[in-house]
C-alpha cells in the first residue's frame, strides 16, 4: 500500500510538473513573441524614420539653407537617433540579433552623420548640390540591412514558436498519459483496497454479527496485509477462546445438571435407605416395649435392632467420609498392615451375610505388608466384597485374591454377577452414581466406590476394574508394599 501510494503520488506530481513546465514554456514563448513583435515594430519604426529623414533631406534641395525646409529633416533626424538607442536595447535581448542590430544602427549612423549632415552643412554654406545617387545608395544599404534583420527575427520567432508548440504538445501528451495512468492506478488501487481491506473488514463485521448471534464456529480468512491480517488473526483467536470457554461452560453446566440429578437421586436414596433400617429399629423396639417375649425371641429381635442400627451407622459414616475428603481433612495412619489377614477377616464377615454366596480367598506368599490405616483399608475391601455380593443377586462365588508384584500388593475381588454396562463404566467412581441399581432393587448410596478410590489414592495406590455386561466384574486395588526382612519378620511374629 505504501509503495502504491508513493508511486501514484509520484505520477501525479510528475504530471503536474510536466504541465507546469508546458505552461512555463508557453509563457516564455509568448514573451519571446511579444519581444519579437516589439523588435519588429521598432525595426519598422527605424525604416519609417530613415525614409522621413531622406524625405526631409530632399526638401532642402529646393531652397538650400532655408530654415523652414530644414525643420522636417531635423525633427526626423532627432527622432531617428533617439529611437536607435531604444532599438538596440530591444534587440539586445536576443544574442543572435545583437551584432546585426549594431550593424544596422551603424549604417544608419553613417547615413545620418556622414551623408545627411554634410549635405545640410554644404547647402547652408551655399555649396553645390550633393550627389543624390550616393544618398540613395546609403538608404538602400540601410533598408537592405533592416530587411535582413527582420528576416532573421522572423525566423527566430518562427523557430521559437515551433519549439514552444512542440513542448506544449509533448507536455499535453505526457499529461494525458500521466492522467490516464493515474486514473488506472487509482482504479486498481481502489480495487486492491476493496479486495484486501474493505472485503476483509466487511467479513470481520459480518463475522462479529454471527459471533454475537451465537455462532462460535465462525472463522475468517487470515489473508490480508499488515493490520488487516492481524485483525483477522485476532478475531479468530478471540472466536477460538470464546468457543473453548463456551464448551467449558457447557461441560460445567452438564456436570452441574448431572450433579443436581445425582443429588436428587441421593435424596430419594437416602430417604429410602434411612427409612428401612429406621423402621426396623422403631418397629422391633416398640414390640419389645409393648409385649413380653421369651428370652430367645427377645434376643433375636435385639439382634435385628442391632443390625439395623449398624446399617444406619454405616450410612452416616459414608456421608461423613465424603465430607472429610472434600474438605481435605482425611488423614491416614502410618501403621503396618498385613493385607492377607485383613482379607481373610473381611471375607469371613461378609460370607455370613449371604447364604447364596461363597466368598473364596486365595492368597499367595503371605504376609502382604503395607503401610496405612487398617480401618480405612478394611472399609475399602468391605465395600468391594459387599458390592460383589449385591451385584450378583443370583448368588455364586466371590473370589478374593492377593499377591505381591514388583514391590506392590495387588488385591482382586471377582464376581459372577450382572457386570457393568460399557456406557456406565466411565462414571463408576462418581459420587452418588448408581447406574441401573435402583431399577434392579439393589440398595446403596453410590458413595462406596467414590470413597474407596479416595482412600486408596491417599495411600499412594490405585483402584480399577474390568467388566463385561452379564459376565461379572473384577475390581483390583494396588498398594505400595513394605520391603525388607525385618518388616516381614515383625508381621510373622505378630501373627504367631
Amino acid at each position: 500500500m505504501l509503495v502504491a501510494s508513493v508511486t501514484l503520488a509520484a505520477i501525479v506530481v510528475g504530471v503536474f510538473v510536466a504541465l507546469i513546465l508546458a505552461l512555463s514554456s508557453l509563457h516564455n514563448a509568448n514573451k519571446q513573441e511579444a519581444r519579437s513583435k516589439k523588435v519588429t515594430a521598432s525595426a519598422l519604426t527605424l525604416d519609417r524614420l530613415v525614409l522621413s529623414v531622406e524625405t526631409g533631406l530632399r526638401g532642402t534641395y529646393e531652397r538650400p539653407g532655408h530654415k523652414r525646409k530644414l525643420r522636417p529633416f531635423r525633427e526626423a533626424r532627432q527622432e531617428l537617433l533617439t529611437h536607435m538607442t531604444t532599438f538596440e536595447k530591444v534587440a539586445a535581448a536576443e544574442p543572435r540579433q545583437l551584432n546585426p542590430a549594431r550593424d544596422l544602427t551603424s549604417a544608419i549612423g553613417d547615413y545620418v552623420y556622414l551623408y545627411a549632415d554634410n549635405v545640410v552643412n554644404f547647402q547652408s554654406r551655399g555649396a553645390s548640390r550633393a550627389s543624390e545617387s550616393y544618398g540613395a545608395f546609403l538608404v538602400a544599404d540601410v533598408r537592405r540591412r533592416l530587411q535582413g534583420f527582420l528576416t532573421v527575427e522572423n525566423a527566430i520567432s518562427a523557430e521559437r514558436e515551433r519549439s514552444a508548440d512542440a513542448e506544449s504538445r509533448h507536455a499535453i501528451e505526457l499529461g494525458a498519459v500521466g492522467l490516464t495512468g493515474s486514473a488506472i492506478l487509482i482504479l486498481l488501487f481502489g480495487l486492491y483496497l476493496a479486495r484486501v481491506i474493505a472485503r476483509p473488514v466487511s467479513e470481520a463485521a459480518e463475522g462479529a454479527g454471527k459471533l454475537a448471534a451465537g455462532d462460535l464456529s465462525i472463522r475468517l480468512s487470515q489473508k490480508g496485509p499488515g493490520e488487516v491480517g492481524e485483525l483477522t488473526r485476532s478475531f479468530n483467536e478471540m472466536a477460538e477462546r470464546l468457543e473453548e470457554t463456551h464448551d467449558e461452560l457447557e461441560e460445567q453446566n452438564a456436570q452441574l445438571r448431572e450433579s443436581e440429578r445425582l443429588k436428587s437421586d441421593l435424596v430419594n436414596t437416602v430417604s429410602h435407605e434411612l427409612r428401612t433400617p429406621l423402621s426396623g429399629v422403631l418397629g422391633f423396639t416398640k414390640l419389645l416395649l409393648t409385649r413380653d417375649f421369651d428370652s430367645e425371641t427377645r434376643r433375636h429381635y435385639l439382634g435385628i435392632v442391632d443390625a439395623q442400627a449398624r446399617r444406619l451407622s454405616d450410612l452416616l459414616d459414608d456421608f461423613l467420609d465424603v465430607r472429610r475428603i472434600e474438605e481435605g481433612r482425611f488423614e491416614r495412619a502410618q501403621e503396618l498392615v498385613d493385607m492377607a489377614t485383613l482379607l481373610r477377616e473381611e471375607a469371613q464377615l461378609y460370607s455370613q451375610q449371604s447364604p447364596k454366596h461363597d466368598v473364596a480367598v486365595e492368597i499367595d506368599h503371605p504376609p502382604l505388608a503395607v503401610l496405612g490405616n487398617p480401618d480405612r483399608l478394611r472399609q475399602v475391601i468391605g465395600n468391594l466384597i459387599s458390592n460383589a455380593i449385591k451385584y450378583s443377586p443370583q448368588g455364586g462365588v466371590v473370589e478374593v485374591s492377593a499377591d505381591q508384584e514388583n514391590g506392590s500388593v495387588r488385591v482382586e475381588v471377582r464376581d459372577e454377577g450382572m457386570g457393568i454396562p460399557l456406557s456406565q463404566q466411565s462414571q463408576i467412581f462418581t459420587k452418588f452414581f448408581r447406574g441401573d441399581a435402583p431399577a434392579s432393587g439393589i440398595t446403596g448410596t453410590g458413595l462406596g466406590l467414590a470413597v474407596s478410590r479416595d482412600i486408596v489414592e491417599s495411600h499412594g495406590g490405585r483402584i480399577g476394574f474390568k467388566s463385561a455386561e452379564g459376565k461379572g466384574t473384577t475390581f483390583f486395588v494396588e498398594l505400595p508394599g513394605v520391603n525388607g526382612v525385618k518388616d516381614r519378620q515383625g508381621i510373622d511374629d505378630d501373627q504367631s
